[in-house]
């Protein structure tokens, strides 16, 4: 069983960073995984810590009284028309608040554009004690682990991990003994999550599940366990969004029944 969880930022979307930092420490979690990069969404609030100094301020205190840590900041994506300068505010702010990790995914087709961008990502987060992890995701470009062992072997950023996320890897078809060739210091932290067995054939209901429907651990048919055992023990971030559960529950009661399946699910999943 992993022994330090994070409550994931869209776990509980659309939480400001201190109530879902208190959220994280009533509930139960170790740390918390903040975004602090504001991405444009349309209807996404903007967490940008950086820029909000109250905002941060409130942050900080939280993480303070609660003893939560922060584990990574979201999301450095790449793309098209990207300059990885503009994330090196949230990254300092996520050193200065003790964060270790940032969260990484590639939305371009240019390969040579991606490589570049993703090694001077590595190169801003280095001298502030950062890891840059790459996750693939299935409605992404690079979208499956070969894709994403690609990125890393190229780059040969030092500081450059590997984010397996139990749904992203299920839904890319990905095999457990694959993970087997992964070099062990690549993986910094997972994410955690399940899901229906069915893989969607539409990329529509893939995103519409990735994005609003996940599943609580042992709820869905993905072989969590056997996904887990073949990585190092690290901390796992739940990242579990589920709208209409939420919408009736509360940011709190989903946190808790996120980490609470988690628990049991993996009692009685032991490591191999």
């Amino acid at each position: 069983m992993p022994k330090q969880f994070s409550l994931a930022y869209l776990t509980v979307l659309g939480c400001p960073p201190p109530e879902m930092t208190y959220i994280a420490g009533r509930a139960g979690y170790d740390f918390v995984s903040l975004r602090p990069i504001y991405m444009g969404l349309p209807g996404e609030p903007n967490y940008a810590l950086a820029e909000n100094k109250e905002l941060y301020r409130q942050t900080k205190k939280a993480l303070s009284d609660t003893g939560v840590k922060l584990l990574d900041i979201e999301l450095a994506r790449i793309h098209d028309d990207v300059d990885v300068k503009q994330y090196l505010p949230a990254m300092e702010v996520a050193a200065e608040l003790g964060g270790s990790a940032v969260l990484s995914s590639i939305w371009t087709l240019d390969r040579n554009c991606y490589i570049e961008r993703f090694a001077e990502l590595c190169d801003y987060a280095k001298p502030l004690g950062l890891t840059v992890n790459l996750e693939y995701v299935p409605i992404a470009s690079v979208s499956n682990l070969a894709g994403a062992i690609d990125v890393l072997r190229t780059v040969k950023r030092e500081n450059a991990g590997l984010m397996i996320d139990t749904h992203h890897f299920h839904r890319a078809g990905d095999k457990v003994e694959d993970l087997d060739e992964v070099p062990r210091e690549w993986f910094h932290f997972a994410h955690l999550c399940d899901a229906p067995a069915e893989i969607p054939t539409e990329k529509e209901e893939m995103t519409r599940i990735l994005r609003e429907a996940r599943l609580y651990c042992g709820e869905g048919g993905i072989d969590i366990a056997s996904i887990m055992n073949r990585m190092p023990e690290v901390p796992c971030s739940i990242e579990l969004p589920h709208v209409a559960r939420v919408k009736e529950i509360g940011y709190m009661e989903h946190a808790y029944r996120c980490l609470e399946h988690a628990k049991t699910y993996f009692a009685t999943h032991a490591r191999e």
